[in-house]
């Protein structure tokens, strides 16, 4: 059925471009990994990535969104990570500044306002951001205490190279956002998330490689090699499993008069998933840990706190699940307001069993979103500290797992849902076939940067 479904894909014309055209721009940027920012030693700043790979922390997880560009030092070295914290200060104006919050509710035309604001918002802190990389990569190799290597990444720390640097990399992000951009309008799936998730796949076959070595010298066991991929497939599925589960509540219409007809009442129910924020709360957590590093140059007790996150994984793991459990409920009750449904359902006649409408029926669904919010939060985080744990407990690079096995499952689960509305509006059949489930995606609420 599978094989079928993919097949009838390429049958039809307008899904048969939209797939080439997402995957030559995806391609273009992965041709653009390899292209090194102006000024910078490639071979050091690969040395550098491979003494902080054991170390996991902040930049590595920088590394993990970028998809290897910085590693390579490349003009995508920043990645998409501007955007998604320029899009989550719009969402917090959203919230307090009225002047966003009309332009939220005023449809197409707000929404693309607030893009507007979102692209500006993303050139600055690019800036700002490129400022902070690029002193950092003058300090590397130059007795600083945590670059852990001896060569120089950059032999000429001159002001040219700064204005270059930061020029390179708002330049490449741009650049980024507008691949983006238009792979959301003209491809498959949402642009900013496929890019994410071709940089994340990218990296699979690398640290299978080393892996694969590793068995070979006789570091790891087979055993436990075959252990970690069984385990892996086990965490994809339990994924998979969680990320469609939902809390259905039952909702019932009255019956009504339209003319002179009759119609009895209906029975729905109003879907709850369990993870309703998606994968945002961990790309928000990965944003905030990447500002110590970011400002460190203008605010020393940053400085302090960016070591301390990079010298002891624990304490990172510990700061990000934090961060992760406060910004999976923060981005819930940002999205999600139960006081708009509740009013809904009551204009529309309709009223949850046992529950009267209005306030009550707000109440009613504020508990249940809690409840199934803290088990997602609680899901989120077990999923991103597992793989870390794995990793340190024995020894091996299990880096499939958390924050990537997440976007990945979750870009995947949406894209597949995409082309299956379009299989379905044109009389073909779903993935699972003709009596098989539909794929669900996570929410439509979620913002353009989500994966």
């Amino acid at each position: 059925m599978a094989l079928n479904a993919i097949s009838n894909i390429f049958r039809i014309r307008e899904l048969r471009q939209r797939l080439l055209y997402t995957v030559a721009l995806l391609a273009v940027y992965r041709i653009g990994i390899f292209i090194t920012t102006p000024g910078v030693d490639r071979a050091a700043m690969n040395a550098y990535m491979e003494a902080q790979r054991a170390n996991g922390g902040v930049v590595n997880l920088l590394n993990l969104f970028s998809g290897g560009a910085l590693s390579q030092m490349s003009i995508f070295a920043l990645g998409i990570m501007p955007y998604v914290s320029a899009s989550i200060i719009i969402q917090l104006l959203a919230v307090v500044v009225p002047t966003f919050e009309r332009l939220q509710k005023e449809g197409a035309a707000g929404r693309q306002k607030l893009n507007q604001y979102t692209r500006y918002g993303t050139i600055f802190l690019s800036i700002v951001q490129g400022i902070g990389i690029a002193r950092w990569l003058a300090s590397l190799g130059r007795g600083t205490a945590d670059a852990g290597i001896n060569q120089v990444v950059v032999p000429q720390d001159t002001w040219w190279f700064t204005v270059m640097t930061v020029i390179s990399l708002t330049a490449g992000t741009a650049f980024i956002m507008w691949l983006g951009e238009r792979i959301t309008e003209n491809g498959l799936g949402n642009g900013i998330s496929l890019i994410i998730f071709a940089g994340i796949v990218a990296s699979i076959p690398a640290d299978a490689k080393i892996l694969w070595d590793m068995m070979a010298r006789d570091v790891i066991n087979p055993g436990l090699a075959l252990g970690l991929l069984a385990f892996m497939l086990f965490l994809v599925t339990v994924v998979v499993y969680i990320e469609k589960g939902m809390r259905r509540i039952p909702v019932q219409y009255a019956k009504r008069m339209a003319g002179r007809r009759m119609f009895a009442g209906q029975a729905t129910y109003f879907p709850m998933k369990v993870n309703s924020a998606g994968v945002i709360p961990p790309i928000f957590a990965g944003a905030v840990l990447s500002f110590p590093a970011t400002l460190a140059q203008w605010i020393p007790f940053l400085g302090g706190v960016n070591q301390a996150l990079n010298q002891n994984p624990w304490i990172y793991q510990g700061v990000f699940v934090v961060l992760n459990i406060f910004f999976t409920f923060f981005y819930v009750a940002l999205t999600f307001r139960s006081e708009d449904v509740a009013d809904n359902i009551k204009k529309q006649g309709g009223y949850i069993p046992g529950i009267r409408p209005g306030h009550a029926t707000a109440e009613f669904i504020d508990r249940v979103l809690n409840r199934i919010t803290f088990g997602g939060a609680i899901y989120l985080s077990a999923v991103c500290v597992v793989p870390f744990a794995l990793s340190s407990s024995f020894g091996v690079p299990f880096r499939f797992g958390g924050t990537a096995l997440l976007i990945v499952v979750g870009v995947a689960l949406d894209t597949v849902q995409q082309v299956e509305g379009h299989l379905i509006s044109r009389n073909y059949e779903g993935f699972a076939g003709p009596r098989g489930p539909r794929i669900r995606g996570r929410i439509a609420r979620t913002p353009s940067f989500s994966a």
